[in-house]
């Protein structure tokens, strides 16, 4: 028998989420290192940490282009900074652009995310903690918080660098006397598994990565007809605007071309003028890399600011900083190629007046054979696919059109790709569809007929191979379905939908009832005791027509009890709870998804399918002795059954 990861710790790790575990305030010390133990062991003992979990040698270089026998890593040494330079520094003056140098790798794409950084000092310290230094209790460790898949994780490094020929082989600052970018880049190499693996990718990748946000890009060559709204809500929102130039568009009509790459040039503005009797909208750009700025209309010193209000015109210079000018709206949409906006999460805007996107994220599998089933190309398998339900409660404040609809941004992100590159792997071609459906579905699987009958509502742009696909979308109320897949059937990888929605929406709405429930029967100590829990669960299992069950024994639900137990109360939480019920939601939608003739109870086929989806792969021998345990007379697993079983599974994986 082999699980699709252990259960012991896929169990401990929801309750540690529930708990707060995973915020930024509260990162995942990552491959459980722990940067103030292990720092104060090295300074106990004398000694300067030597990082066991991602060594100094050829693995960490690479595997091909940079792999032990490529001529590229011929003679490099690694050393750490004092080794370098004579006075090492961590960051000297604050974090700037020219602490971001390329070295001979092909990471430009993160070093421009990197150079975002530098721009918002707020944002700089979540990923690179203050207190680090070369001088002050200095014992050749440091610590970084990058975001991975839904969760901020701390990332312990040692300072030993590759170098070649005495110098740094990779990101360097321009004075070669400060590190934080170097150490900051090798986090994100051990996170991906060596520094190859960093090579190439997309700007909006690393700033993800670095913010905790979700971007999404628009083509200004083809853009939507209400662009400028976008812009302008996403800058009410605090998110982050980078604008690039394709490389074929190689000058601007009025000046010379700004280096191009998000980051390069970023949107810090927009605002509307009245100009000769008629409305202007101007949009501000920063340039950080360079003083080189537009020279057109609007420029610093035109005209145009002549036919302007006095008052008007000095509050918009004064807002300017250096790198900073101003263009009309039309003139940005024609010079520019390219807009990427990564939108931050809540925990991430910390002024009040900033309007905060609602968050959702959801994780899933496409597992070969089971919920891998292609894009809407291949309508025999698209079904299989994992299901996400929303709910869209309000329109939007500020609908932007005569249209009643709510804005929600959909991104569908595939988890660890990078370290498959070692082994051959790489992005899968990815993409969603939005279906809606009648409250009468919920909490339904939706078959094959119904996506034969219905189309969707919306979709992403393109399935692609990048890490991650978005696309910001506008519905009417009501409930939809997220369809996430892969553009060929039976590609296996792990997945983290997330939903941002401008007003709240919602994913379930037994979830309010059952605390309700819960508080009620739990009574004053605020713990639900083994009689309890088998009191709520068959008064909700109850409302099931569709299944058959003979209703939870006191002997499934002591099981229950001891698997989530933690604080040996012998009895459940608000915590425990959530994460248990949780736990039999997902196995009653395994349950509907794989119960394929509606009959209410699981078949020997049926079972072996959905005890795979939930994360068991059985042998034969074991799978028999399953169904003879848990099927009754006519060879038929019921839904409490079911349940059992699957608490029984989990219950020998966390012993």
């Amino acid at each position: 028998m082999m699980p699709f990861g252990g259960m012991a710790a896929r169990v401990e790790r929801d309750r540690l989420r529930a708990e707060g575990l995973g915020q930024h305030n509260n990162a995942i010390k990552y491959l459980n290192q722990d940067y103030e133990a292990l720092k104060q062991q090295c300074i106990e003992s004398g000694t300067l940490f030597r990082d066991p979990q991602f060594p100094a040698g050829p693995t960490a270089l690479g595997f091909k282009e940079l792999g032990p026998h490529s001529s590229k890593t011929r003679g490099v040494e690694w050393k750490r900074p004092s080794e370098l330079v004579g006075d090492p520094q961590f960051i000297v003056g604050g974090a700037t652009r020219t602490d971001i140098c390329q070295g001979a790798l092909g990471d430009c794409w993160l070093l421009a995310a990197i150079g975002s950084l530098t721009l918002n000092e707020e944002l700089l310290h979540r990923v690179v903690p203050h207190g680090q230094s070369f001088q002050e209790d200095y014992a050749g460790i440091f610590h970084f918080q990058i975001w991975q898949f839904g969760e901020w994780v701390d990332v312990v490094v040692d300072d030993l660098l590759p170098t070649k020929d005495g110098e740094l082989l990779f990101v360097h600052s321009a004075e070669c006397t400060e590190f934080w970018s170097a150490l900051l880049e090798k986090a994100y190499a051990k996170l991906n598994g060596c520094y190859e693996s960093l090579s190439g990718g997309s700007t909006t990748e690393g700033f993800e990565d670095f913010t905790g946000g979700v971007a999404e890009m628009y083509d200004l060559k083809r853009p939507p007809r209400n662009m400028a709204h976008i812009i302008r809500k996403a800058l009410e929102r605090g998110s982050l605007l980078g604008c690039s130039i394709d490389v074929s568009h190689p000058v601007w009509h009025n000046t010379v071309v700004l280096a191009s790459g998000l980051g390069s040039t970023s949107v810090s503005g927009v605002w509307q003028v009245n100009y000769r009797g008629q409305q202007e909208q101007l949009i501000r750009i920063r340039n950080p890399w360079g003083q080189v700025e537009w020279t057109g209309a609007w420029s610093d010193g035109s005209s145009e600011w002549n036919n302007i209000d006095p008052d008007e015109r000095e509050e918009l210079q004064l807002k300017m900083e250096d790198g900073e000018f101003w263009m009309s709206f039309r003139d940005f949409m024609r010079e520019f190629s390219r807009l990427e906006i990564c939108n931050l999460t809540p925990d991430a805007l910390t002024k009040d007046e900033l309007s905060k996107w609602h968050t959702q994220v959801f994780e899933g599998t496409w597992r070969r054979g089971s919920t891998a089933g292609g894009c809407r190309n291949h309508p025999a398998t698209f079904w299989i696919n994992p299901q996400f339900k929303i709910k869209l409660l309000e329109e939007d404040d500020d609908p932007g059109d005569d249209e009643v609809a709510c804005s929600f941004l959909v991104a569908l992100m595939q988890k660890h790709r990078r370290r498959e590159r070692r082994v051959g792997g790489d992005m899968h071609t990815i993409g969603f569809a939005v279906y809606e459906v009648t409250p009468g579905m919920q909490n339904v699987h939706l078959k094959k007929d119904f996506f034969l009958r219905n189309q969707s509502r919306a979709r992403s742009e393109t399935f692609i191979n990048l890490r991650e696909v978005s696309n910001q979308i506008r519905l009417p109320p009501g409930e939809y379905i997220v369809v996430p897949s892969t553009f060929e059937p039976h590609k296996e990888a792990d997945f983290v939908l997330r939903v941002f929605t401008e007003k709240q929406s919602d994913t379930d709405d037994i979830e309010d009832s059952f605390k309700n429930m819960f508080q009620q029967l739990a009574g004053e100590d605020m713990e639900i005791s083994v009689f309890e829990l088998r009191t709520i669960l068959n008064r909700v299992i109850s409302r099931h027509k569709d299944l058959k069950t003979d209703g939870f024994s006191l002997d499934s639900c002591r099981n229950m009890v001891n698997l989530m137990d933690k604080d040996g109360s012998a009895r459940l939480g608000l915590v425990e709870f959530q994460i248990l019920w949780n736990k039999i939601r997902s196995w009653l939608t395994i349950f509907r998804q794989y119960d394929l003739d509606k009959s209410g109870t699981m078949s020997s086929y049926e079972m072996r399918m959905a005890l795979e989806s939930a994360g068991f792969k059985l042998n034969n021998k074991l799978h028999q002795v399953v169904v003879a345990r848990y099927a009754d007379n006519d060879l038929g697993v019921d839904f409490d059954n079911f349940v059992c079983c699957l608490l029984k599974l989990e219950t020998m994986f966390s012993e």
